[in-house]
């Protein structure tokens, strides 16, 4: 494990050198952050202002989910676009070759080995959302609350991490798979807004079969205190279900690649 640390702290010492190099990237990106939930406020109102109810979710309580959803974007730009987006290239080119041939996990390097800093002003923007909106609904931080919240939170960056993992895996046998991962991206917008607001149909696919109500709803009822212990279990089992999924995946992947020159 010390190991592993001291790698991971490497990786990310050598990305933020390389990455701070243009700092202007970080203004851009705030800019960007805050356009797109500018916007993703703006169809919240859109609904709110014409009496619509997105299911039984009031409008500071919808604000909180969409905090957790901007909260997983920064979370996606600061470690998964970076280095899952770069599975795709390591086959093309063969490359993943010498990843191979390093004494580390091979899954822990291609998940860890770049630290993109332009993606907190995401992260930093929705944990202020939700402290905002959580305020207003009322939601008390009671230490069990934070407890749970913090437990989902995981839960969720995990799933989405796995979700990732799993098309990038894929790479191996389709190559071109970033239009997979973008359809991917685009979908789980569908986080944005409470999973109960969905036709019977869409909740069911967004739990069972794309697991978007782990992602957002059920962190934001742990954050308003309104979550029950099924739920939690749900959300963990899920979480450890779906990375196991991605380690299984990818080391039956391994077995069928042959490398650029052969």
């Amino acid at each position: 494990m010390g190991r592993y640390l001291r790698s991971l702290g490497a990786f990310w010492s050598s990305s933020l050198a390389m990455e701070l190099e243009y700092p202007l990237n970080a203004l851009i990106e705030l800019l960007s952050v805050l356009g797109n939930l500018a916007g993703s406020v703006v169809v919240l109102a859109l609904f709110y202002g014409r009496g619509h109810d997105l299911g039984g979710w009031s409008w500071d309580e919808a604000l909180v989910v969409l905090g957790v959803y901007t909260l997983l974007d920064g979370f996606t730009s600061t470690l998964l676009q970076p280095n899952l987006g770069a599975i795709v290239n390591h086959v093309r080119t063969g490359s993943l070759d010498f990843v191979l041939l390093k004494p580390i996990d091979s899954q822990f390097w291609l998940s860890a080995r770049s630290f993109s800093p332009w993606g907190l002003p995401g992260v930093l923007a929705g944990l202020a959302l939700i402290w905002l909106a959580a305020r207003r609904a009322g939601a008390s931080p009671s230490l069990p609350t934070l407890l749970g919240t913090g437990l989902l939170l995981v839960c969720s960056a995990l799933i989405l991490y796995s979700l990732w993992f799993v098309l990038a895996a894929t790479s191996i046998w389709f190559v071109k798979v970033w239009n997979a991962t973008e359809v991917l991206r685009s979908t789980l917008v569908a986080g944005r807004f409470p999973v109960s607001a969905y036709p019977p149909a869409l909740r069911t696919l967004f739990t069972l079969v794309l697991p978007v109500a782990f992602l957002t709803t059920v962190p934001a009822e742990a954050i308003l205190g309104r979550t029950t212990l099924p739920w939690v279990l749900a959300s963990l089992g899920m979480a450890l279900l779906s990375l196991a999924l991605s380690r299984a995946l990818w080391r039956y992947a391994l077995r069928y690649y042959t490398s650029a020159s052969s």
